[in-house]
C-alpha cells in the first residue's frame, strides 16, 4: 500500500514509465520533466552508460524539485553488439533499427537513480531480448501503427512490437523502461512500502 506521507517525483515524461508507477501502487506522485547533458565519457560499458545518464538527470531534477521530494530518474538504451540504438529518427531509420534486430537478439539496459536530498541509491538491469525472424513487408506494417517512432530501438515490447519478441531472458519491465521490483525495493530505503 502507498504511503501518501512521501512525496514520490517521476523525473521523466514517459508515459510508460508513469503507466508502470501506477501499475504497482504508486497513484499519487507529479512528473517534472528535467534537461539532463546526456552525453557520456568514451569506454563506458552499456550499464555504465544508462547509470551515468540517469545519475545527470537525478542532478538536473534538483533544480524542478524541493530537497524533501523522493525524485526517480530513469535511462534506458538499447544495444545491439556495441552499437546504441536510440530513437529512430525517421521511419528508414527505425527499418533500418528493425532488420538489425530482427532474427538476433539485443540487450535493454535501464539505469535508475532514486534520489532525496543527499541521499541516493542507483542500479541498473539488464535484459536480453530475442527477435524472430521478419520480413521487410512486416517491418514497414509495424512501423506504419507509429508504435516505433519514440522508442529506444524502434519498438514497445508492450504493443505491437511484441508480435516480433520471441522471447526474454531478463526483466520485462526493464524493457519498457522501468525495472519495478528493484526500484521498489529502492523506495523501502526511503520509507516508502509499496507492499
Amino acid at each position: 500500500m502507498e504511503d501518501t506521507t512521501k512525496h514520490i517525483v517521476l523525473a521523466s515524461g514517459s508515459p510508460r514509465r508513469q503507466e508502470l508507477l501506477r501499475r504497482i501502487g504508486v497513484t499519487a506522485f507529479d512528473v517534472v520533466k528535467p534537461e539532463a547533458d546526456e552525453s557520456c565519457p568514451a569506454g563506458l560499458t552499456a550499464q555504465e552508460t544508462v547509470a551515468h545518464i540517469a545519475r545527470a538527470k537525478a542532478e538536473a531534477a534538483k533544480a524542478l524539485t524541493a530537497p524533501e521530494d523522493i525524485v526517480i530518474t530513469a535511462d534506458t538504451m538499447v544495444f545491439l553488439d556495441d552499437e546504441r540504438l536510440g530513437k529512430p529518427r525517421d521511419e528508414a531509420d527505425a527499418l533500418r533499427m528493425l532488420t538489425a534486430l530482427a532474427d538476433r537478439h539485443h540487450t535493454v539496459c535501464t539505469g535508475v537513480t532514486v534520489r532525496q536530498g543527499d541521499k541516493a541509491i542507483a542500479f541498473t538491469t539488464t535484459t536480453d531480448v530475442y527477435f524472430r525472424a521478419a520480413t521487410e513487408a512486416e517491418l514497414r506494417a509495424y512501423i506504419a501503427t507509429g508504435e516505433p517512432m519514440d522508442k529506444a530501438g524502434a519498438y514497445g515490447i508492450q504493443g505491437v512490437g511484441s508480435l516480433l519478441v520471441e522471447r526474454i531472458d531478463g526483466d520485462f519491465f526493464n524493457v519498457m523502461g522501468l525495472p519495478v521490483m528493484p526500484l521498489a525495493r529502492s523506495l523501502r530505503e526511503f520509507g516508502v512500502h509499496l507492499l
